[in-house]
């Protein structure tokens, strides 16, 4: 990720005062994919504990990220049995004692759903061209056989049926992606494309036409 000399802002959550986040995605139905968040270890251990007890009294099946801007943006939990967590101690000799950072995402981001042909990326929002990471999610998470130089054609066509998304919600300096395949549709799709002689089996010149000495 790119440093910049501009601090990272930090949103409170308003159901747990003692927590503050620097980063969170969301998809479009507002169910969380990412957090980052700073705490003391007790209010880390005392969140997460509530997120296992759902809509209990004391459980948490959502919460409300205050932005600098005085709004309020309700994040929903989803499935807790689909998050993983990370956490590193640092400045263990502050005022306030041993500080923890927290991160929570959905075990997509990390590992794609073979089965279901689905993944999530995080990226950072930094203004680069995310296309070769997101072609790597791709063929990593396609049951379908794709050549490296038919990239750009089915990243396109991926985009233009919503089967590659961005995700609508982000604070921080990430971005995130959805990938969910409709494999029947997507093995139509490309044999229509080759067929037609979009895509081939050979990688062509583009001024000549004349195939490389590379296969694929």
């Amino acid at each position: 990720m790119s440093t910049t000399s501009s601090p990272q802002p930090l949103y409170r959550i308003d159901e747990c005062p003692d927590l503050m986040a620097d980063g969170c995605v969301a998809d479009e139905n507002g169910t969380l994919i990412f957090l980052s968040l700073w705490a003391r270890d007790t209010a880390v251990q005392e969140f997460l504990a509530r997120l296992t007890l759902g809509r209990t009294d004391q459980g948490l099946d959502r919460f409300h990220l205050m932005t600098d801007q005085g709004a309020s943006v309700p994040v929903c939990i989803g499935n807790v049995d689909h998050l993983e967590k990370r956490s590193t101690r640092t400045f263990r000799r502050t005022l306030f004692g041993s500080m923890v950072h927290l991160w929570l995402f959905d075990t997509r981001c990390v590992k794609p759903d073979k089965a279901n042909a689905s993944a999530l990326a995080l990226l950072p929002s930094d203004g680069l061209d995310h296309t070769e990471r997101l072609w790597a999610l791709v063929r990593e998470t396609c049951p379908l056989p794709l050549l490296d130089h038919w990239r750009d054609e089915v990243l396109a066509l991926l985009q233009s049926r919503e089967m590659l998304t961005r995700l609508p919600f982000a604070l921080g300096r990430l971005e995130g992606h959805r990938l969910n395949l409709d494999v029947p549709a997507l093995t139509t799709a490309l044999g229509d494309l080759i067929r037609c002689g979009t895509l081939g089996v050979a990688q062509h010149e583009p001024d000549t036409g004349k195939p490389l000495r590379r296969v694929a």
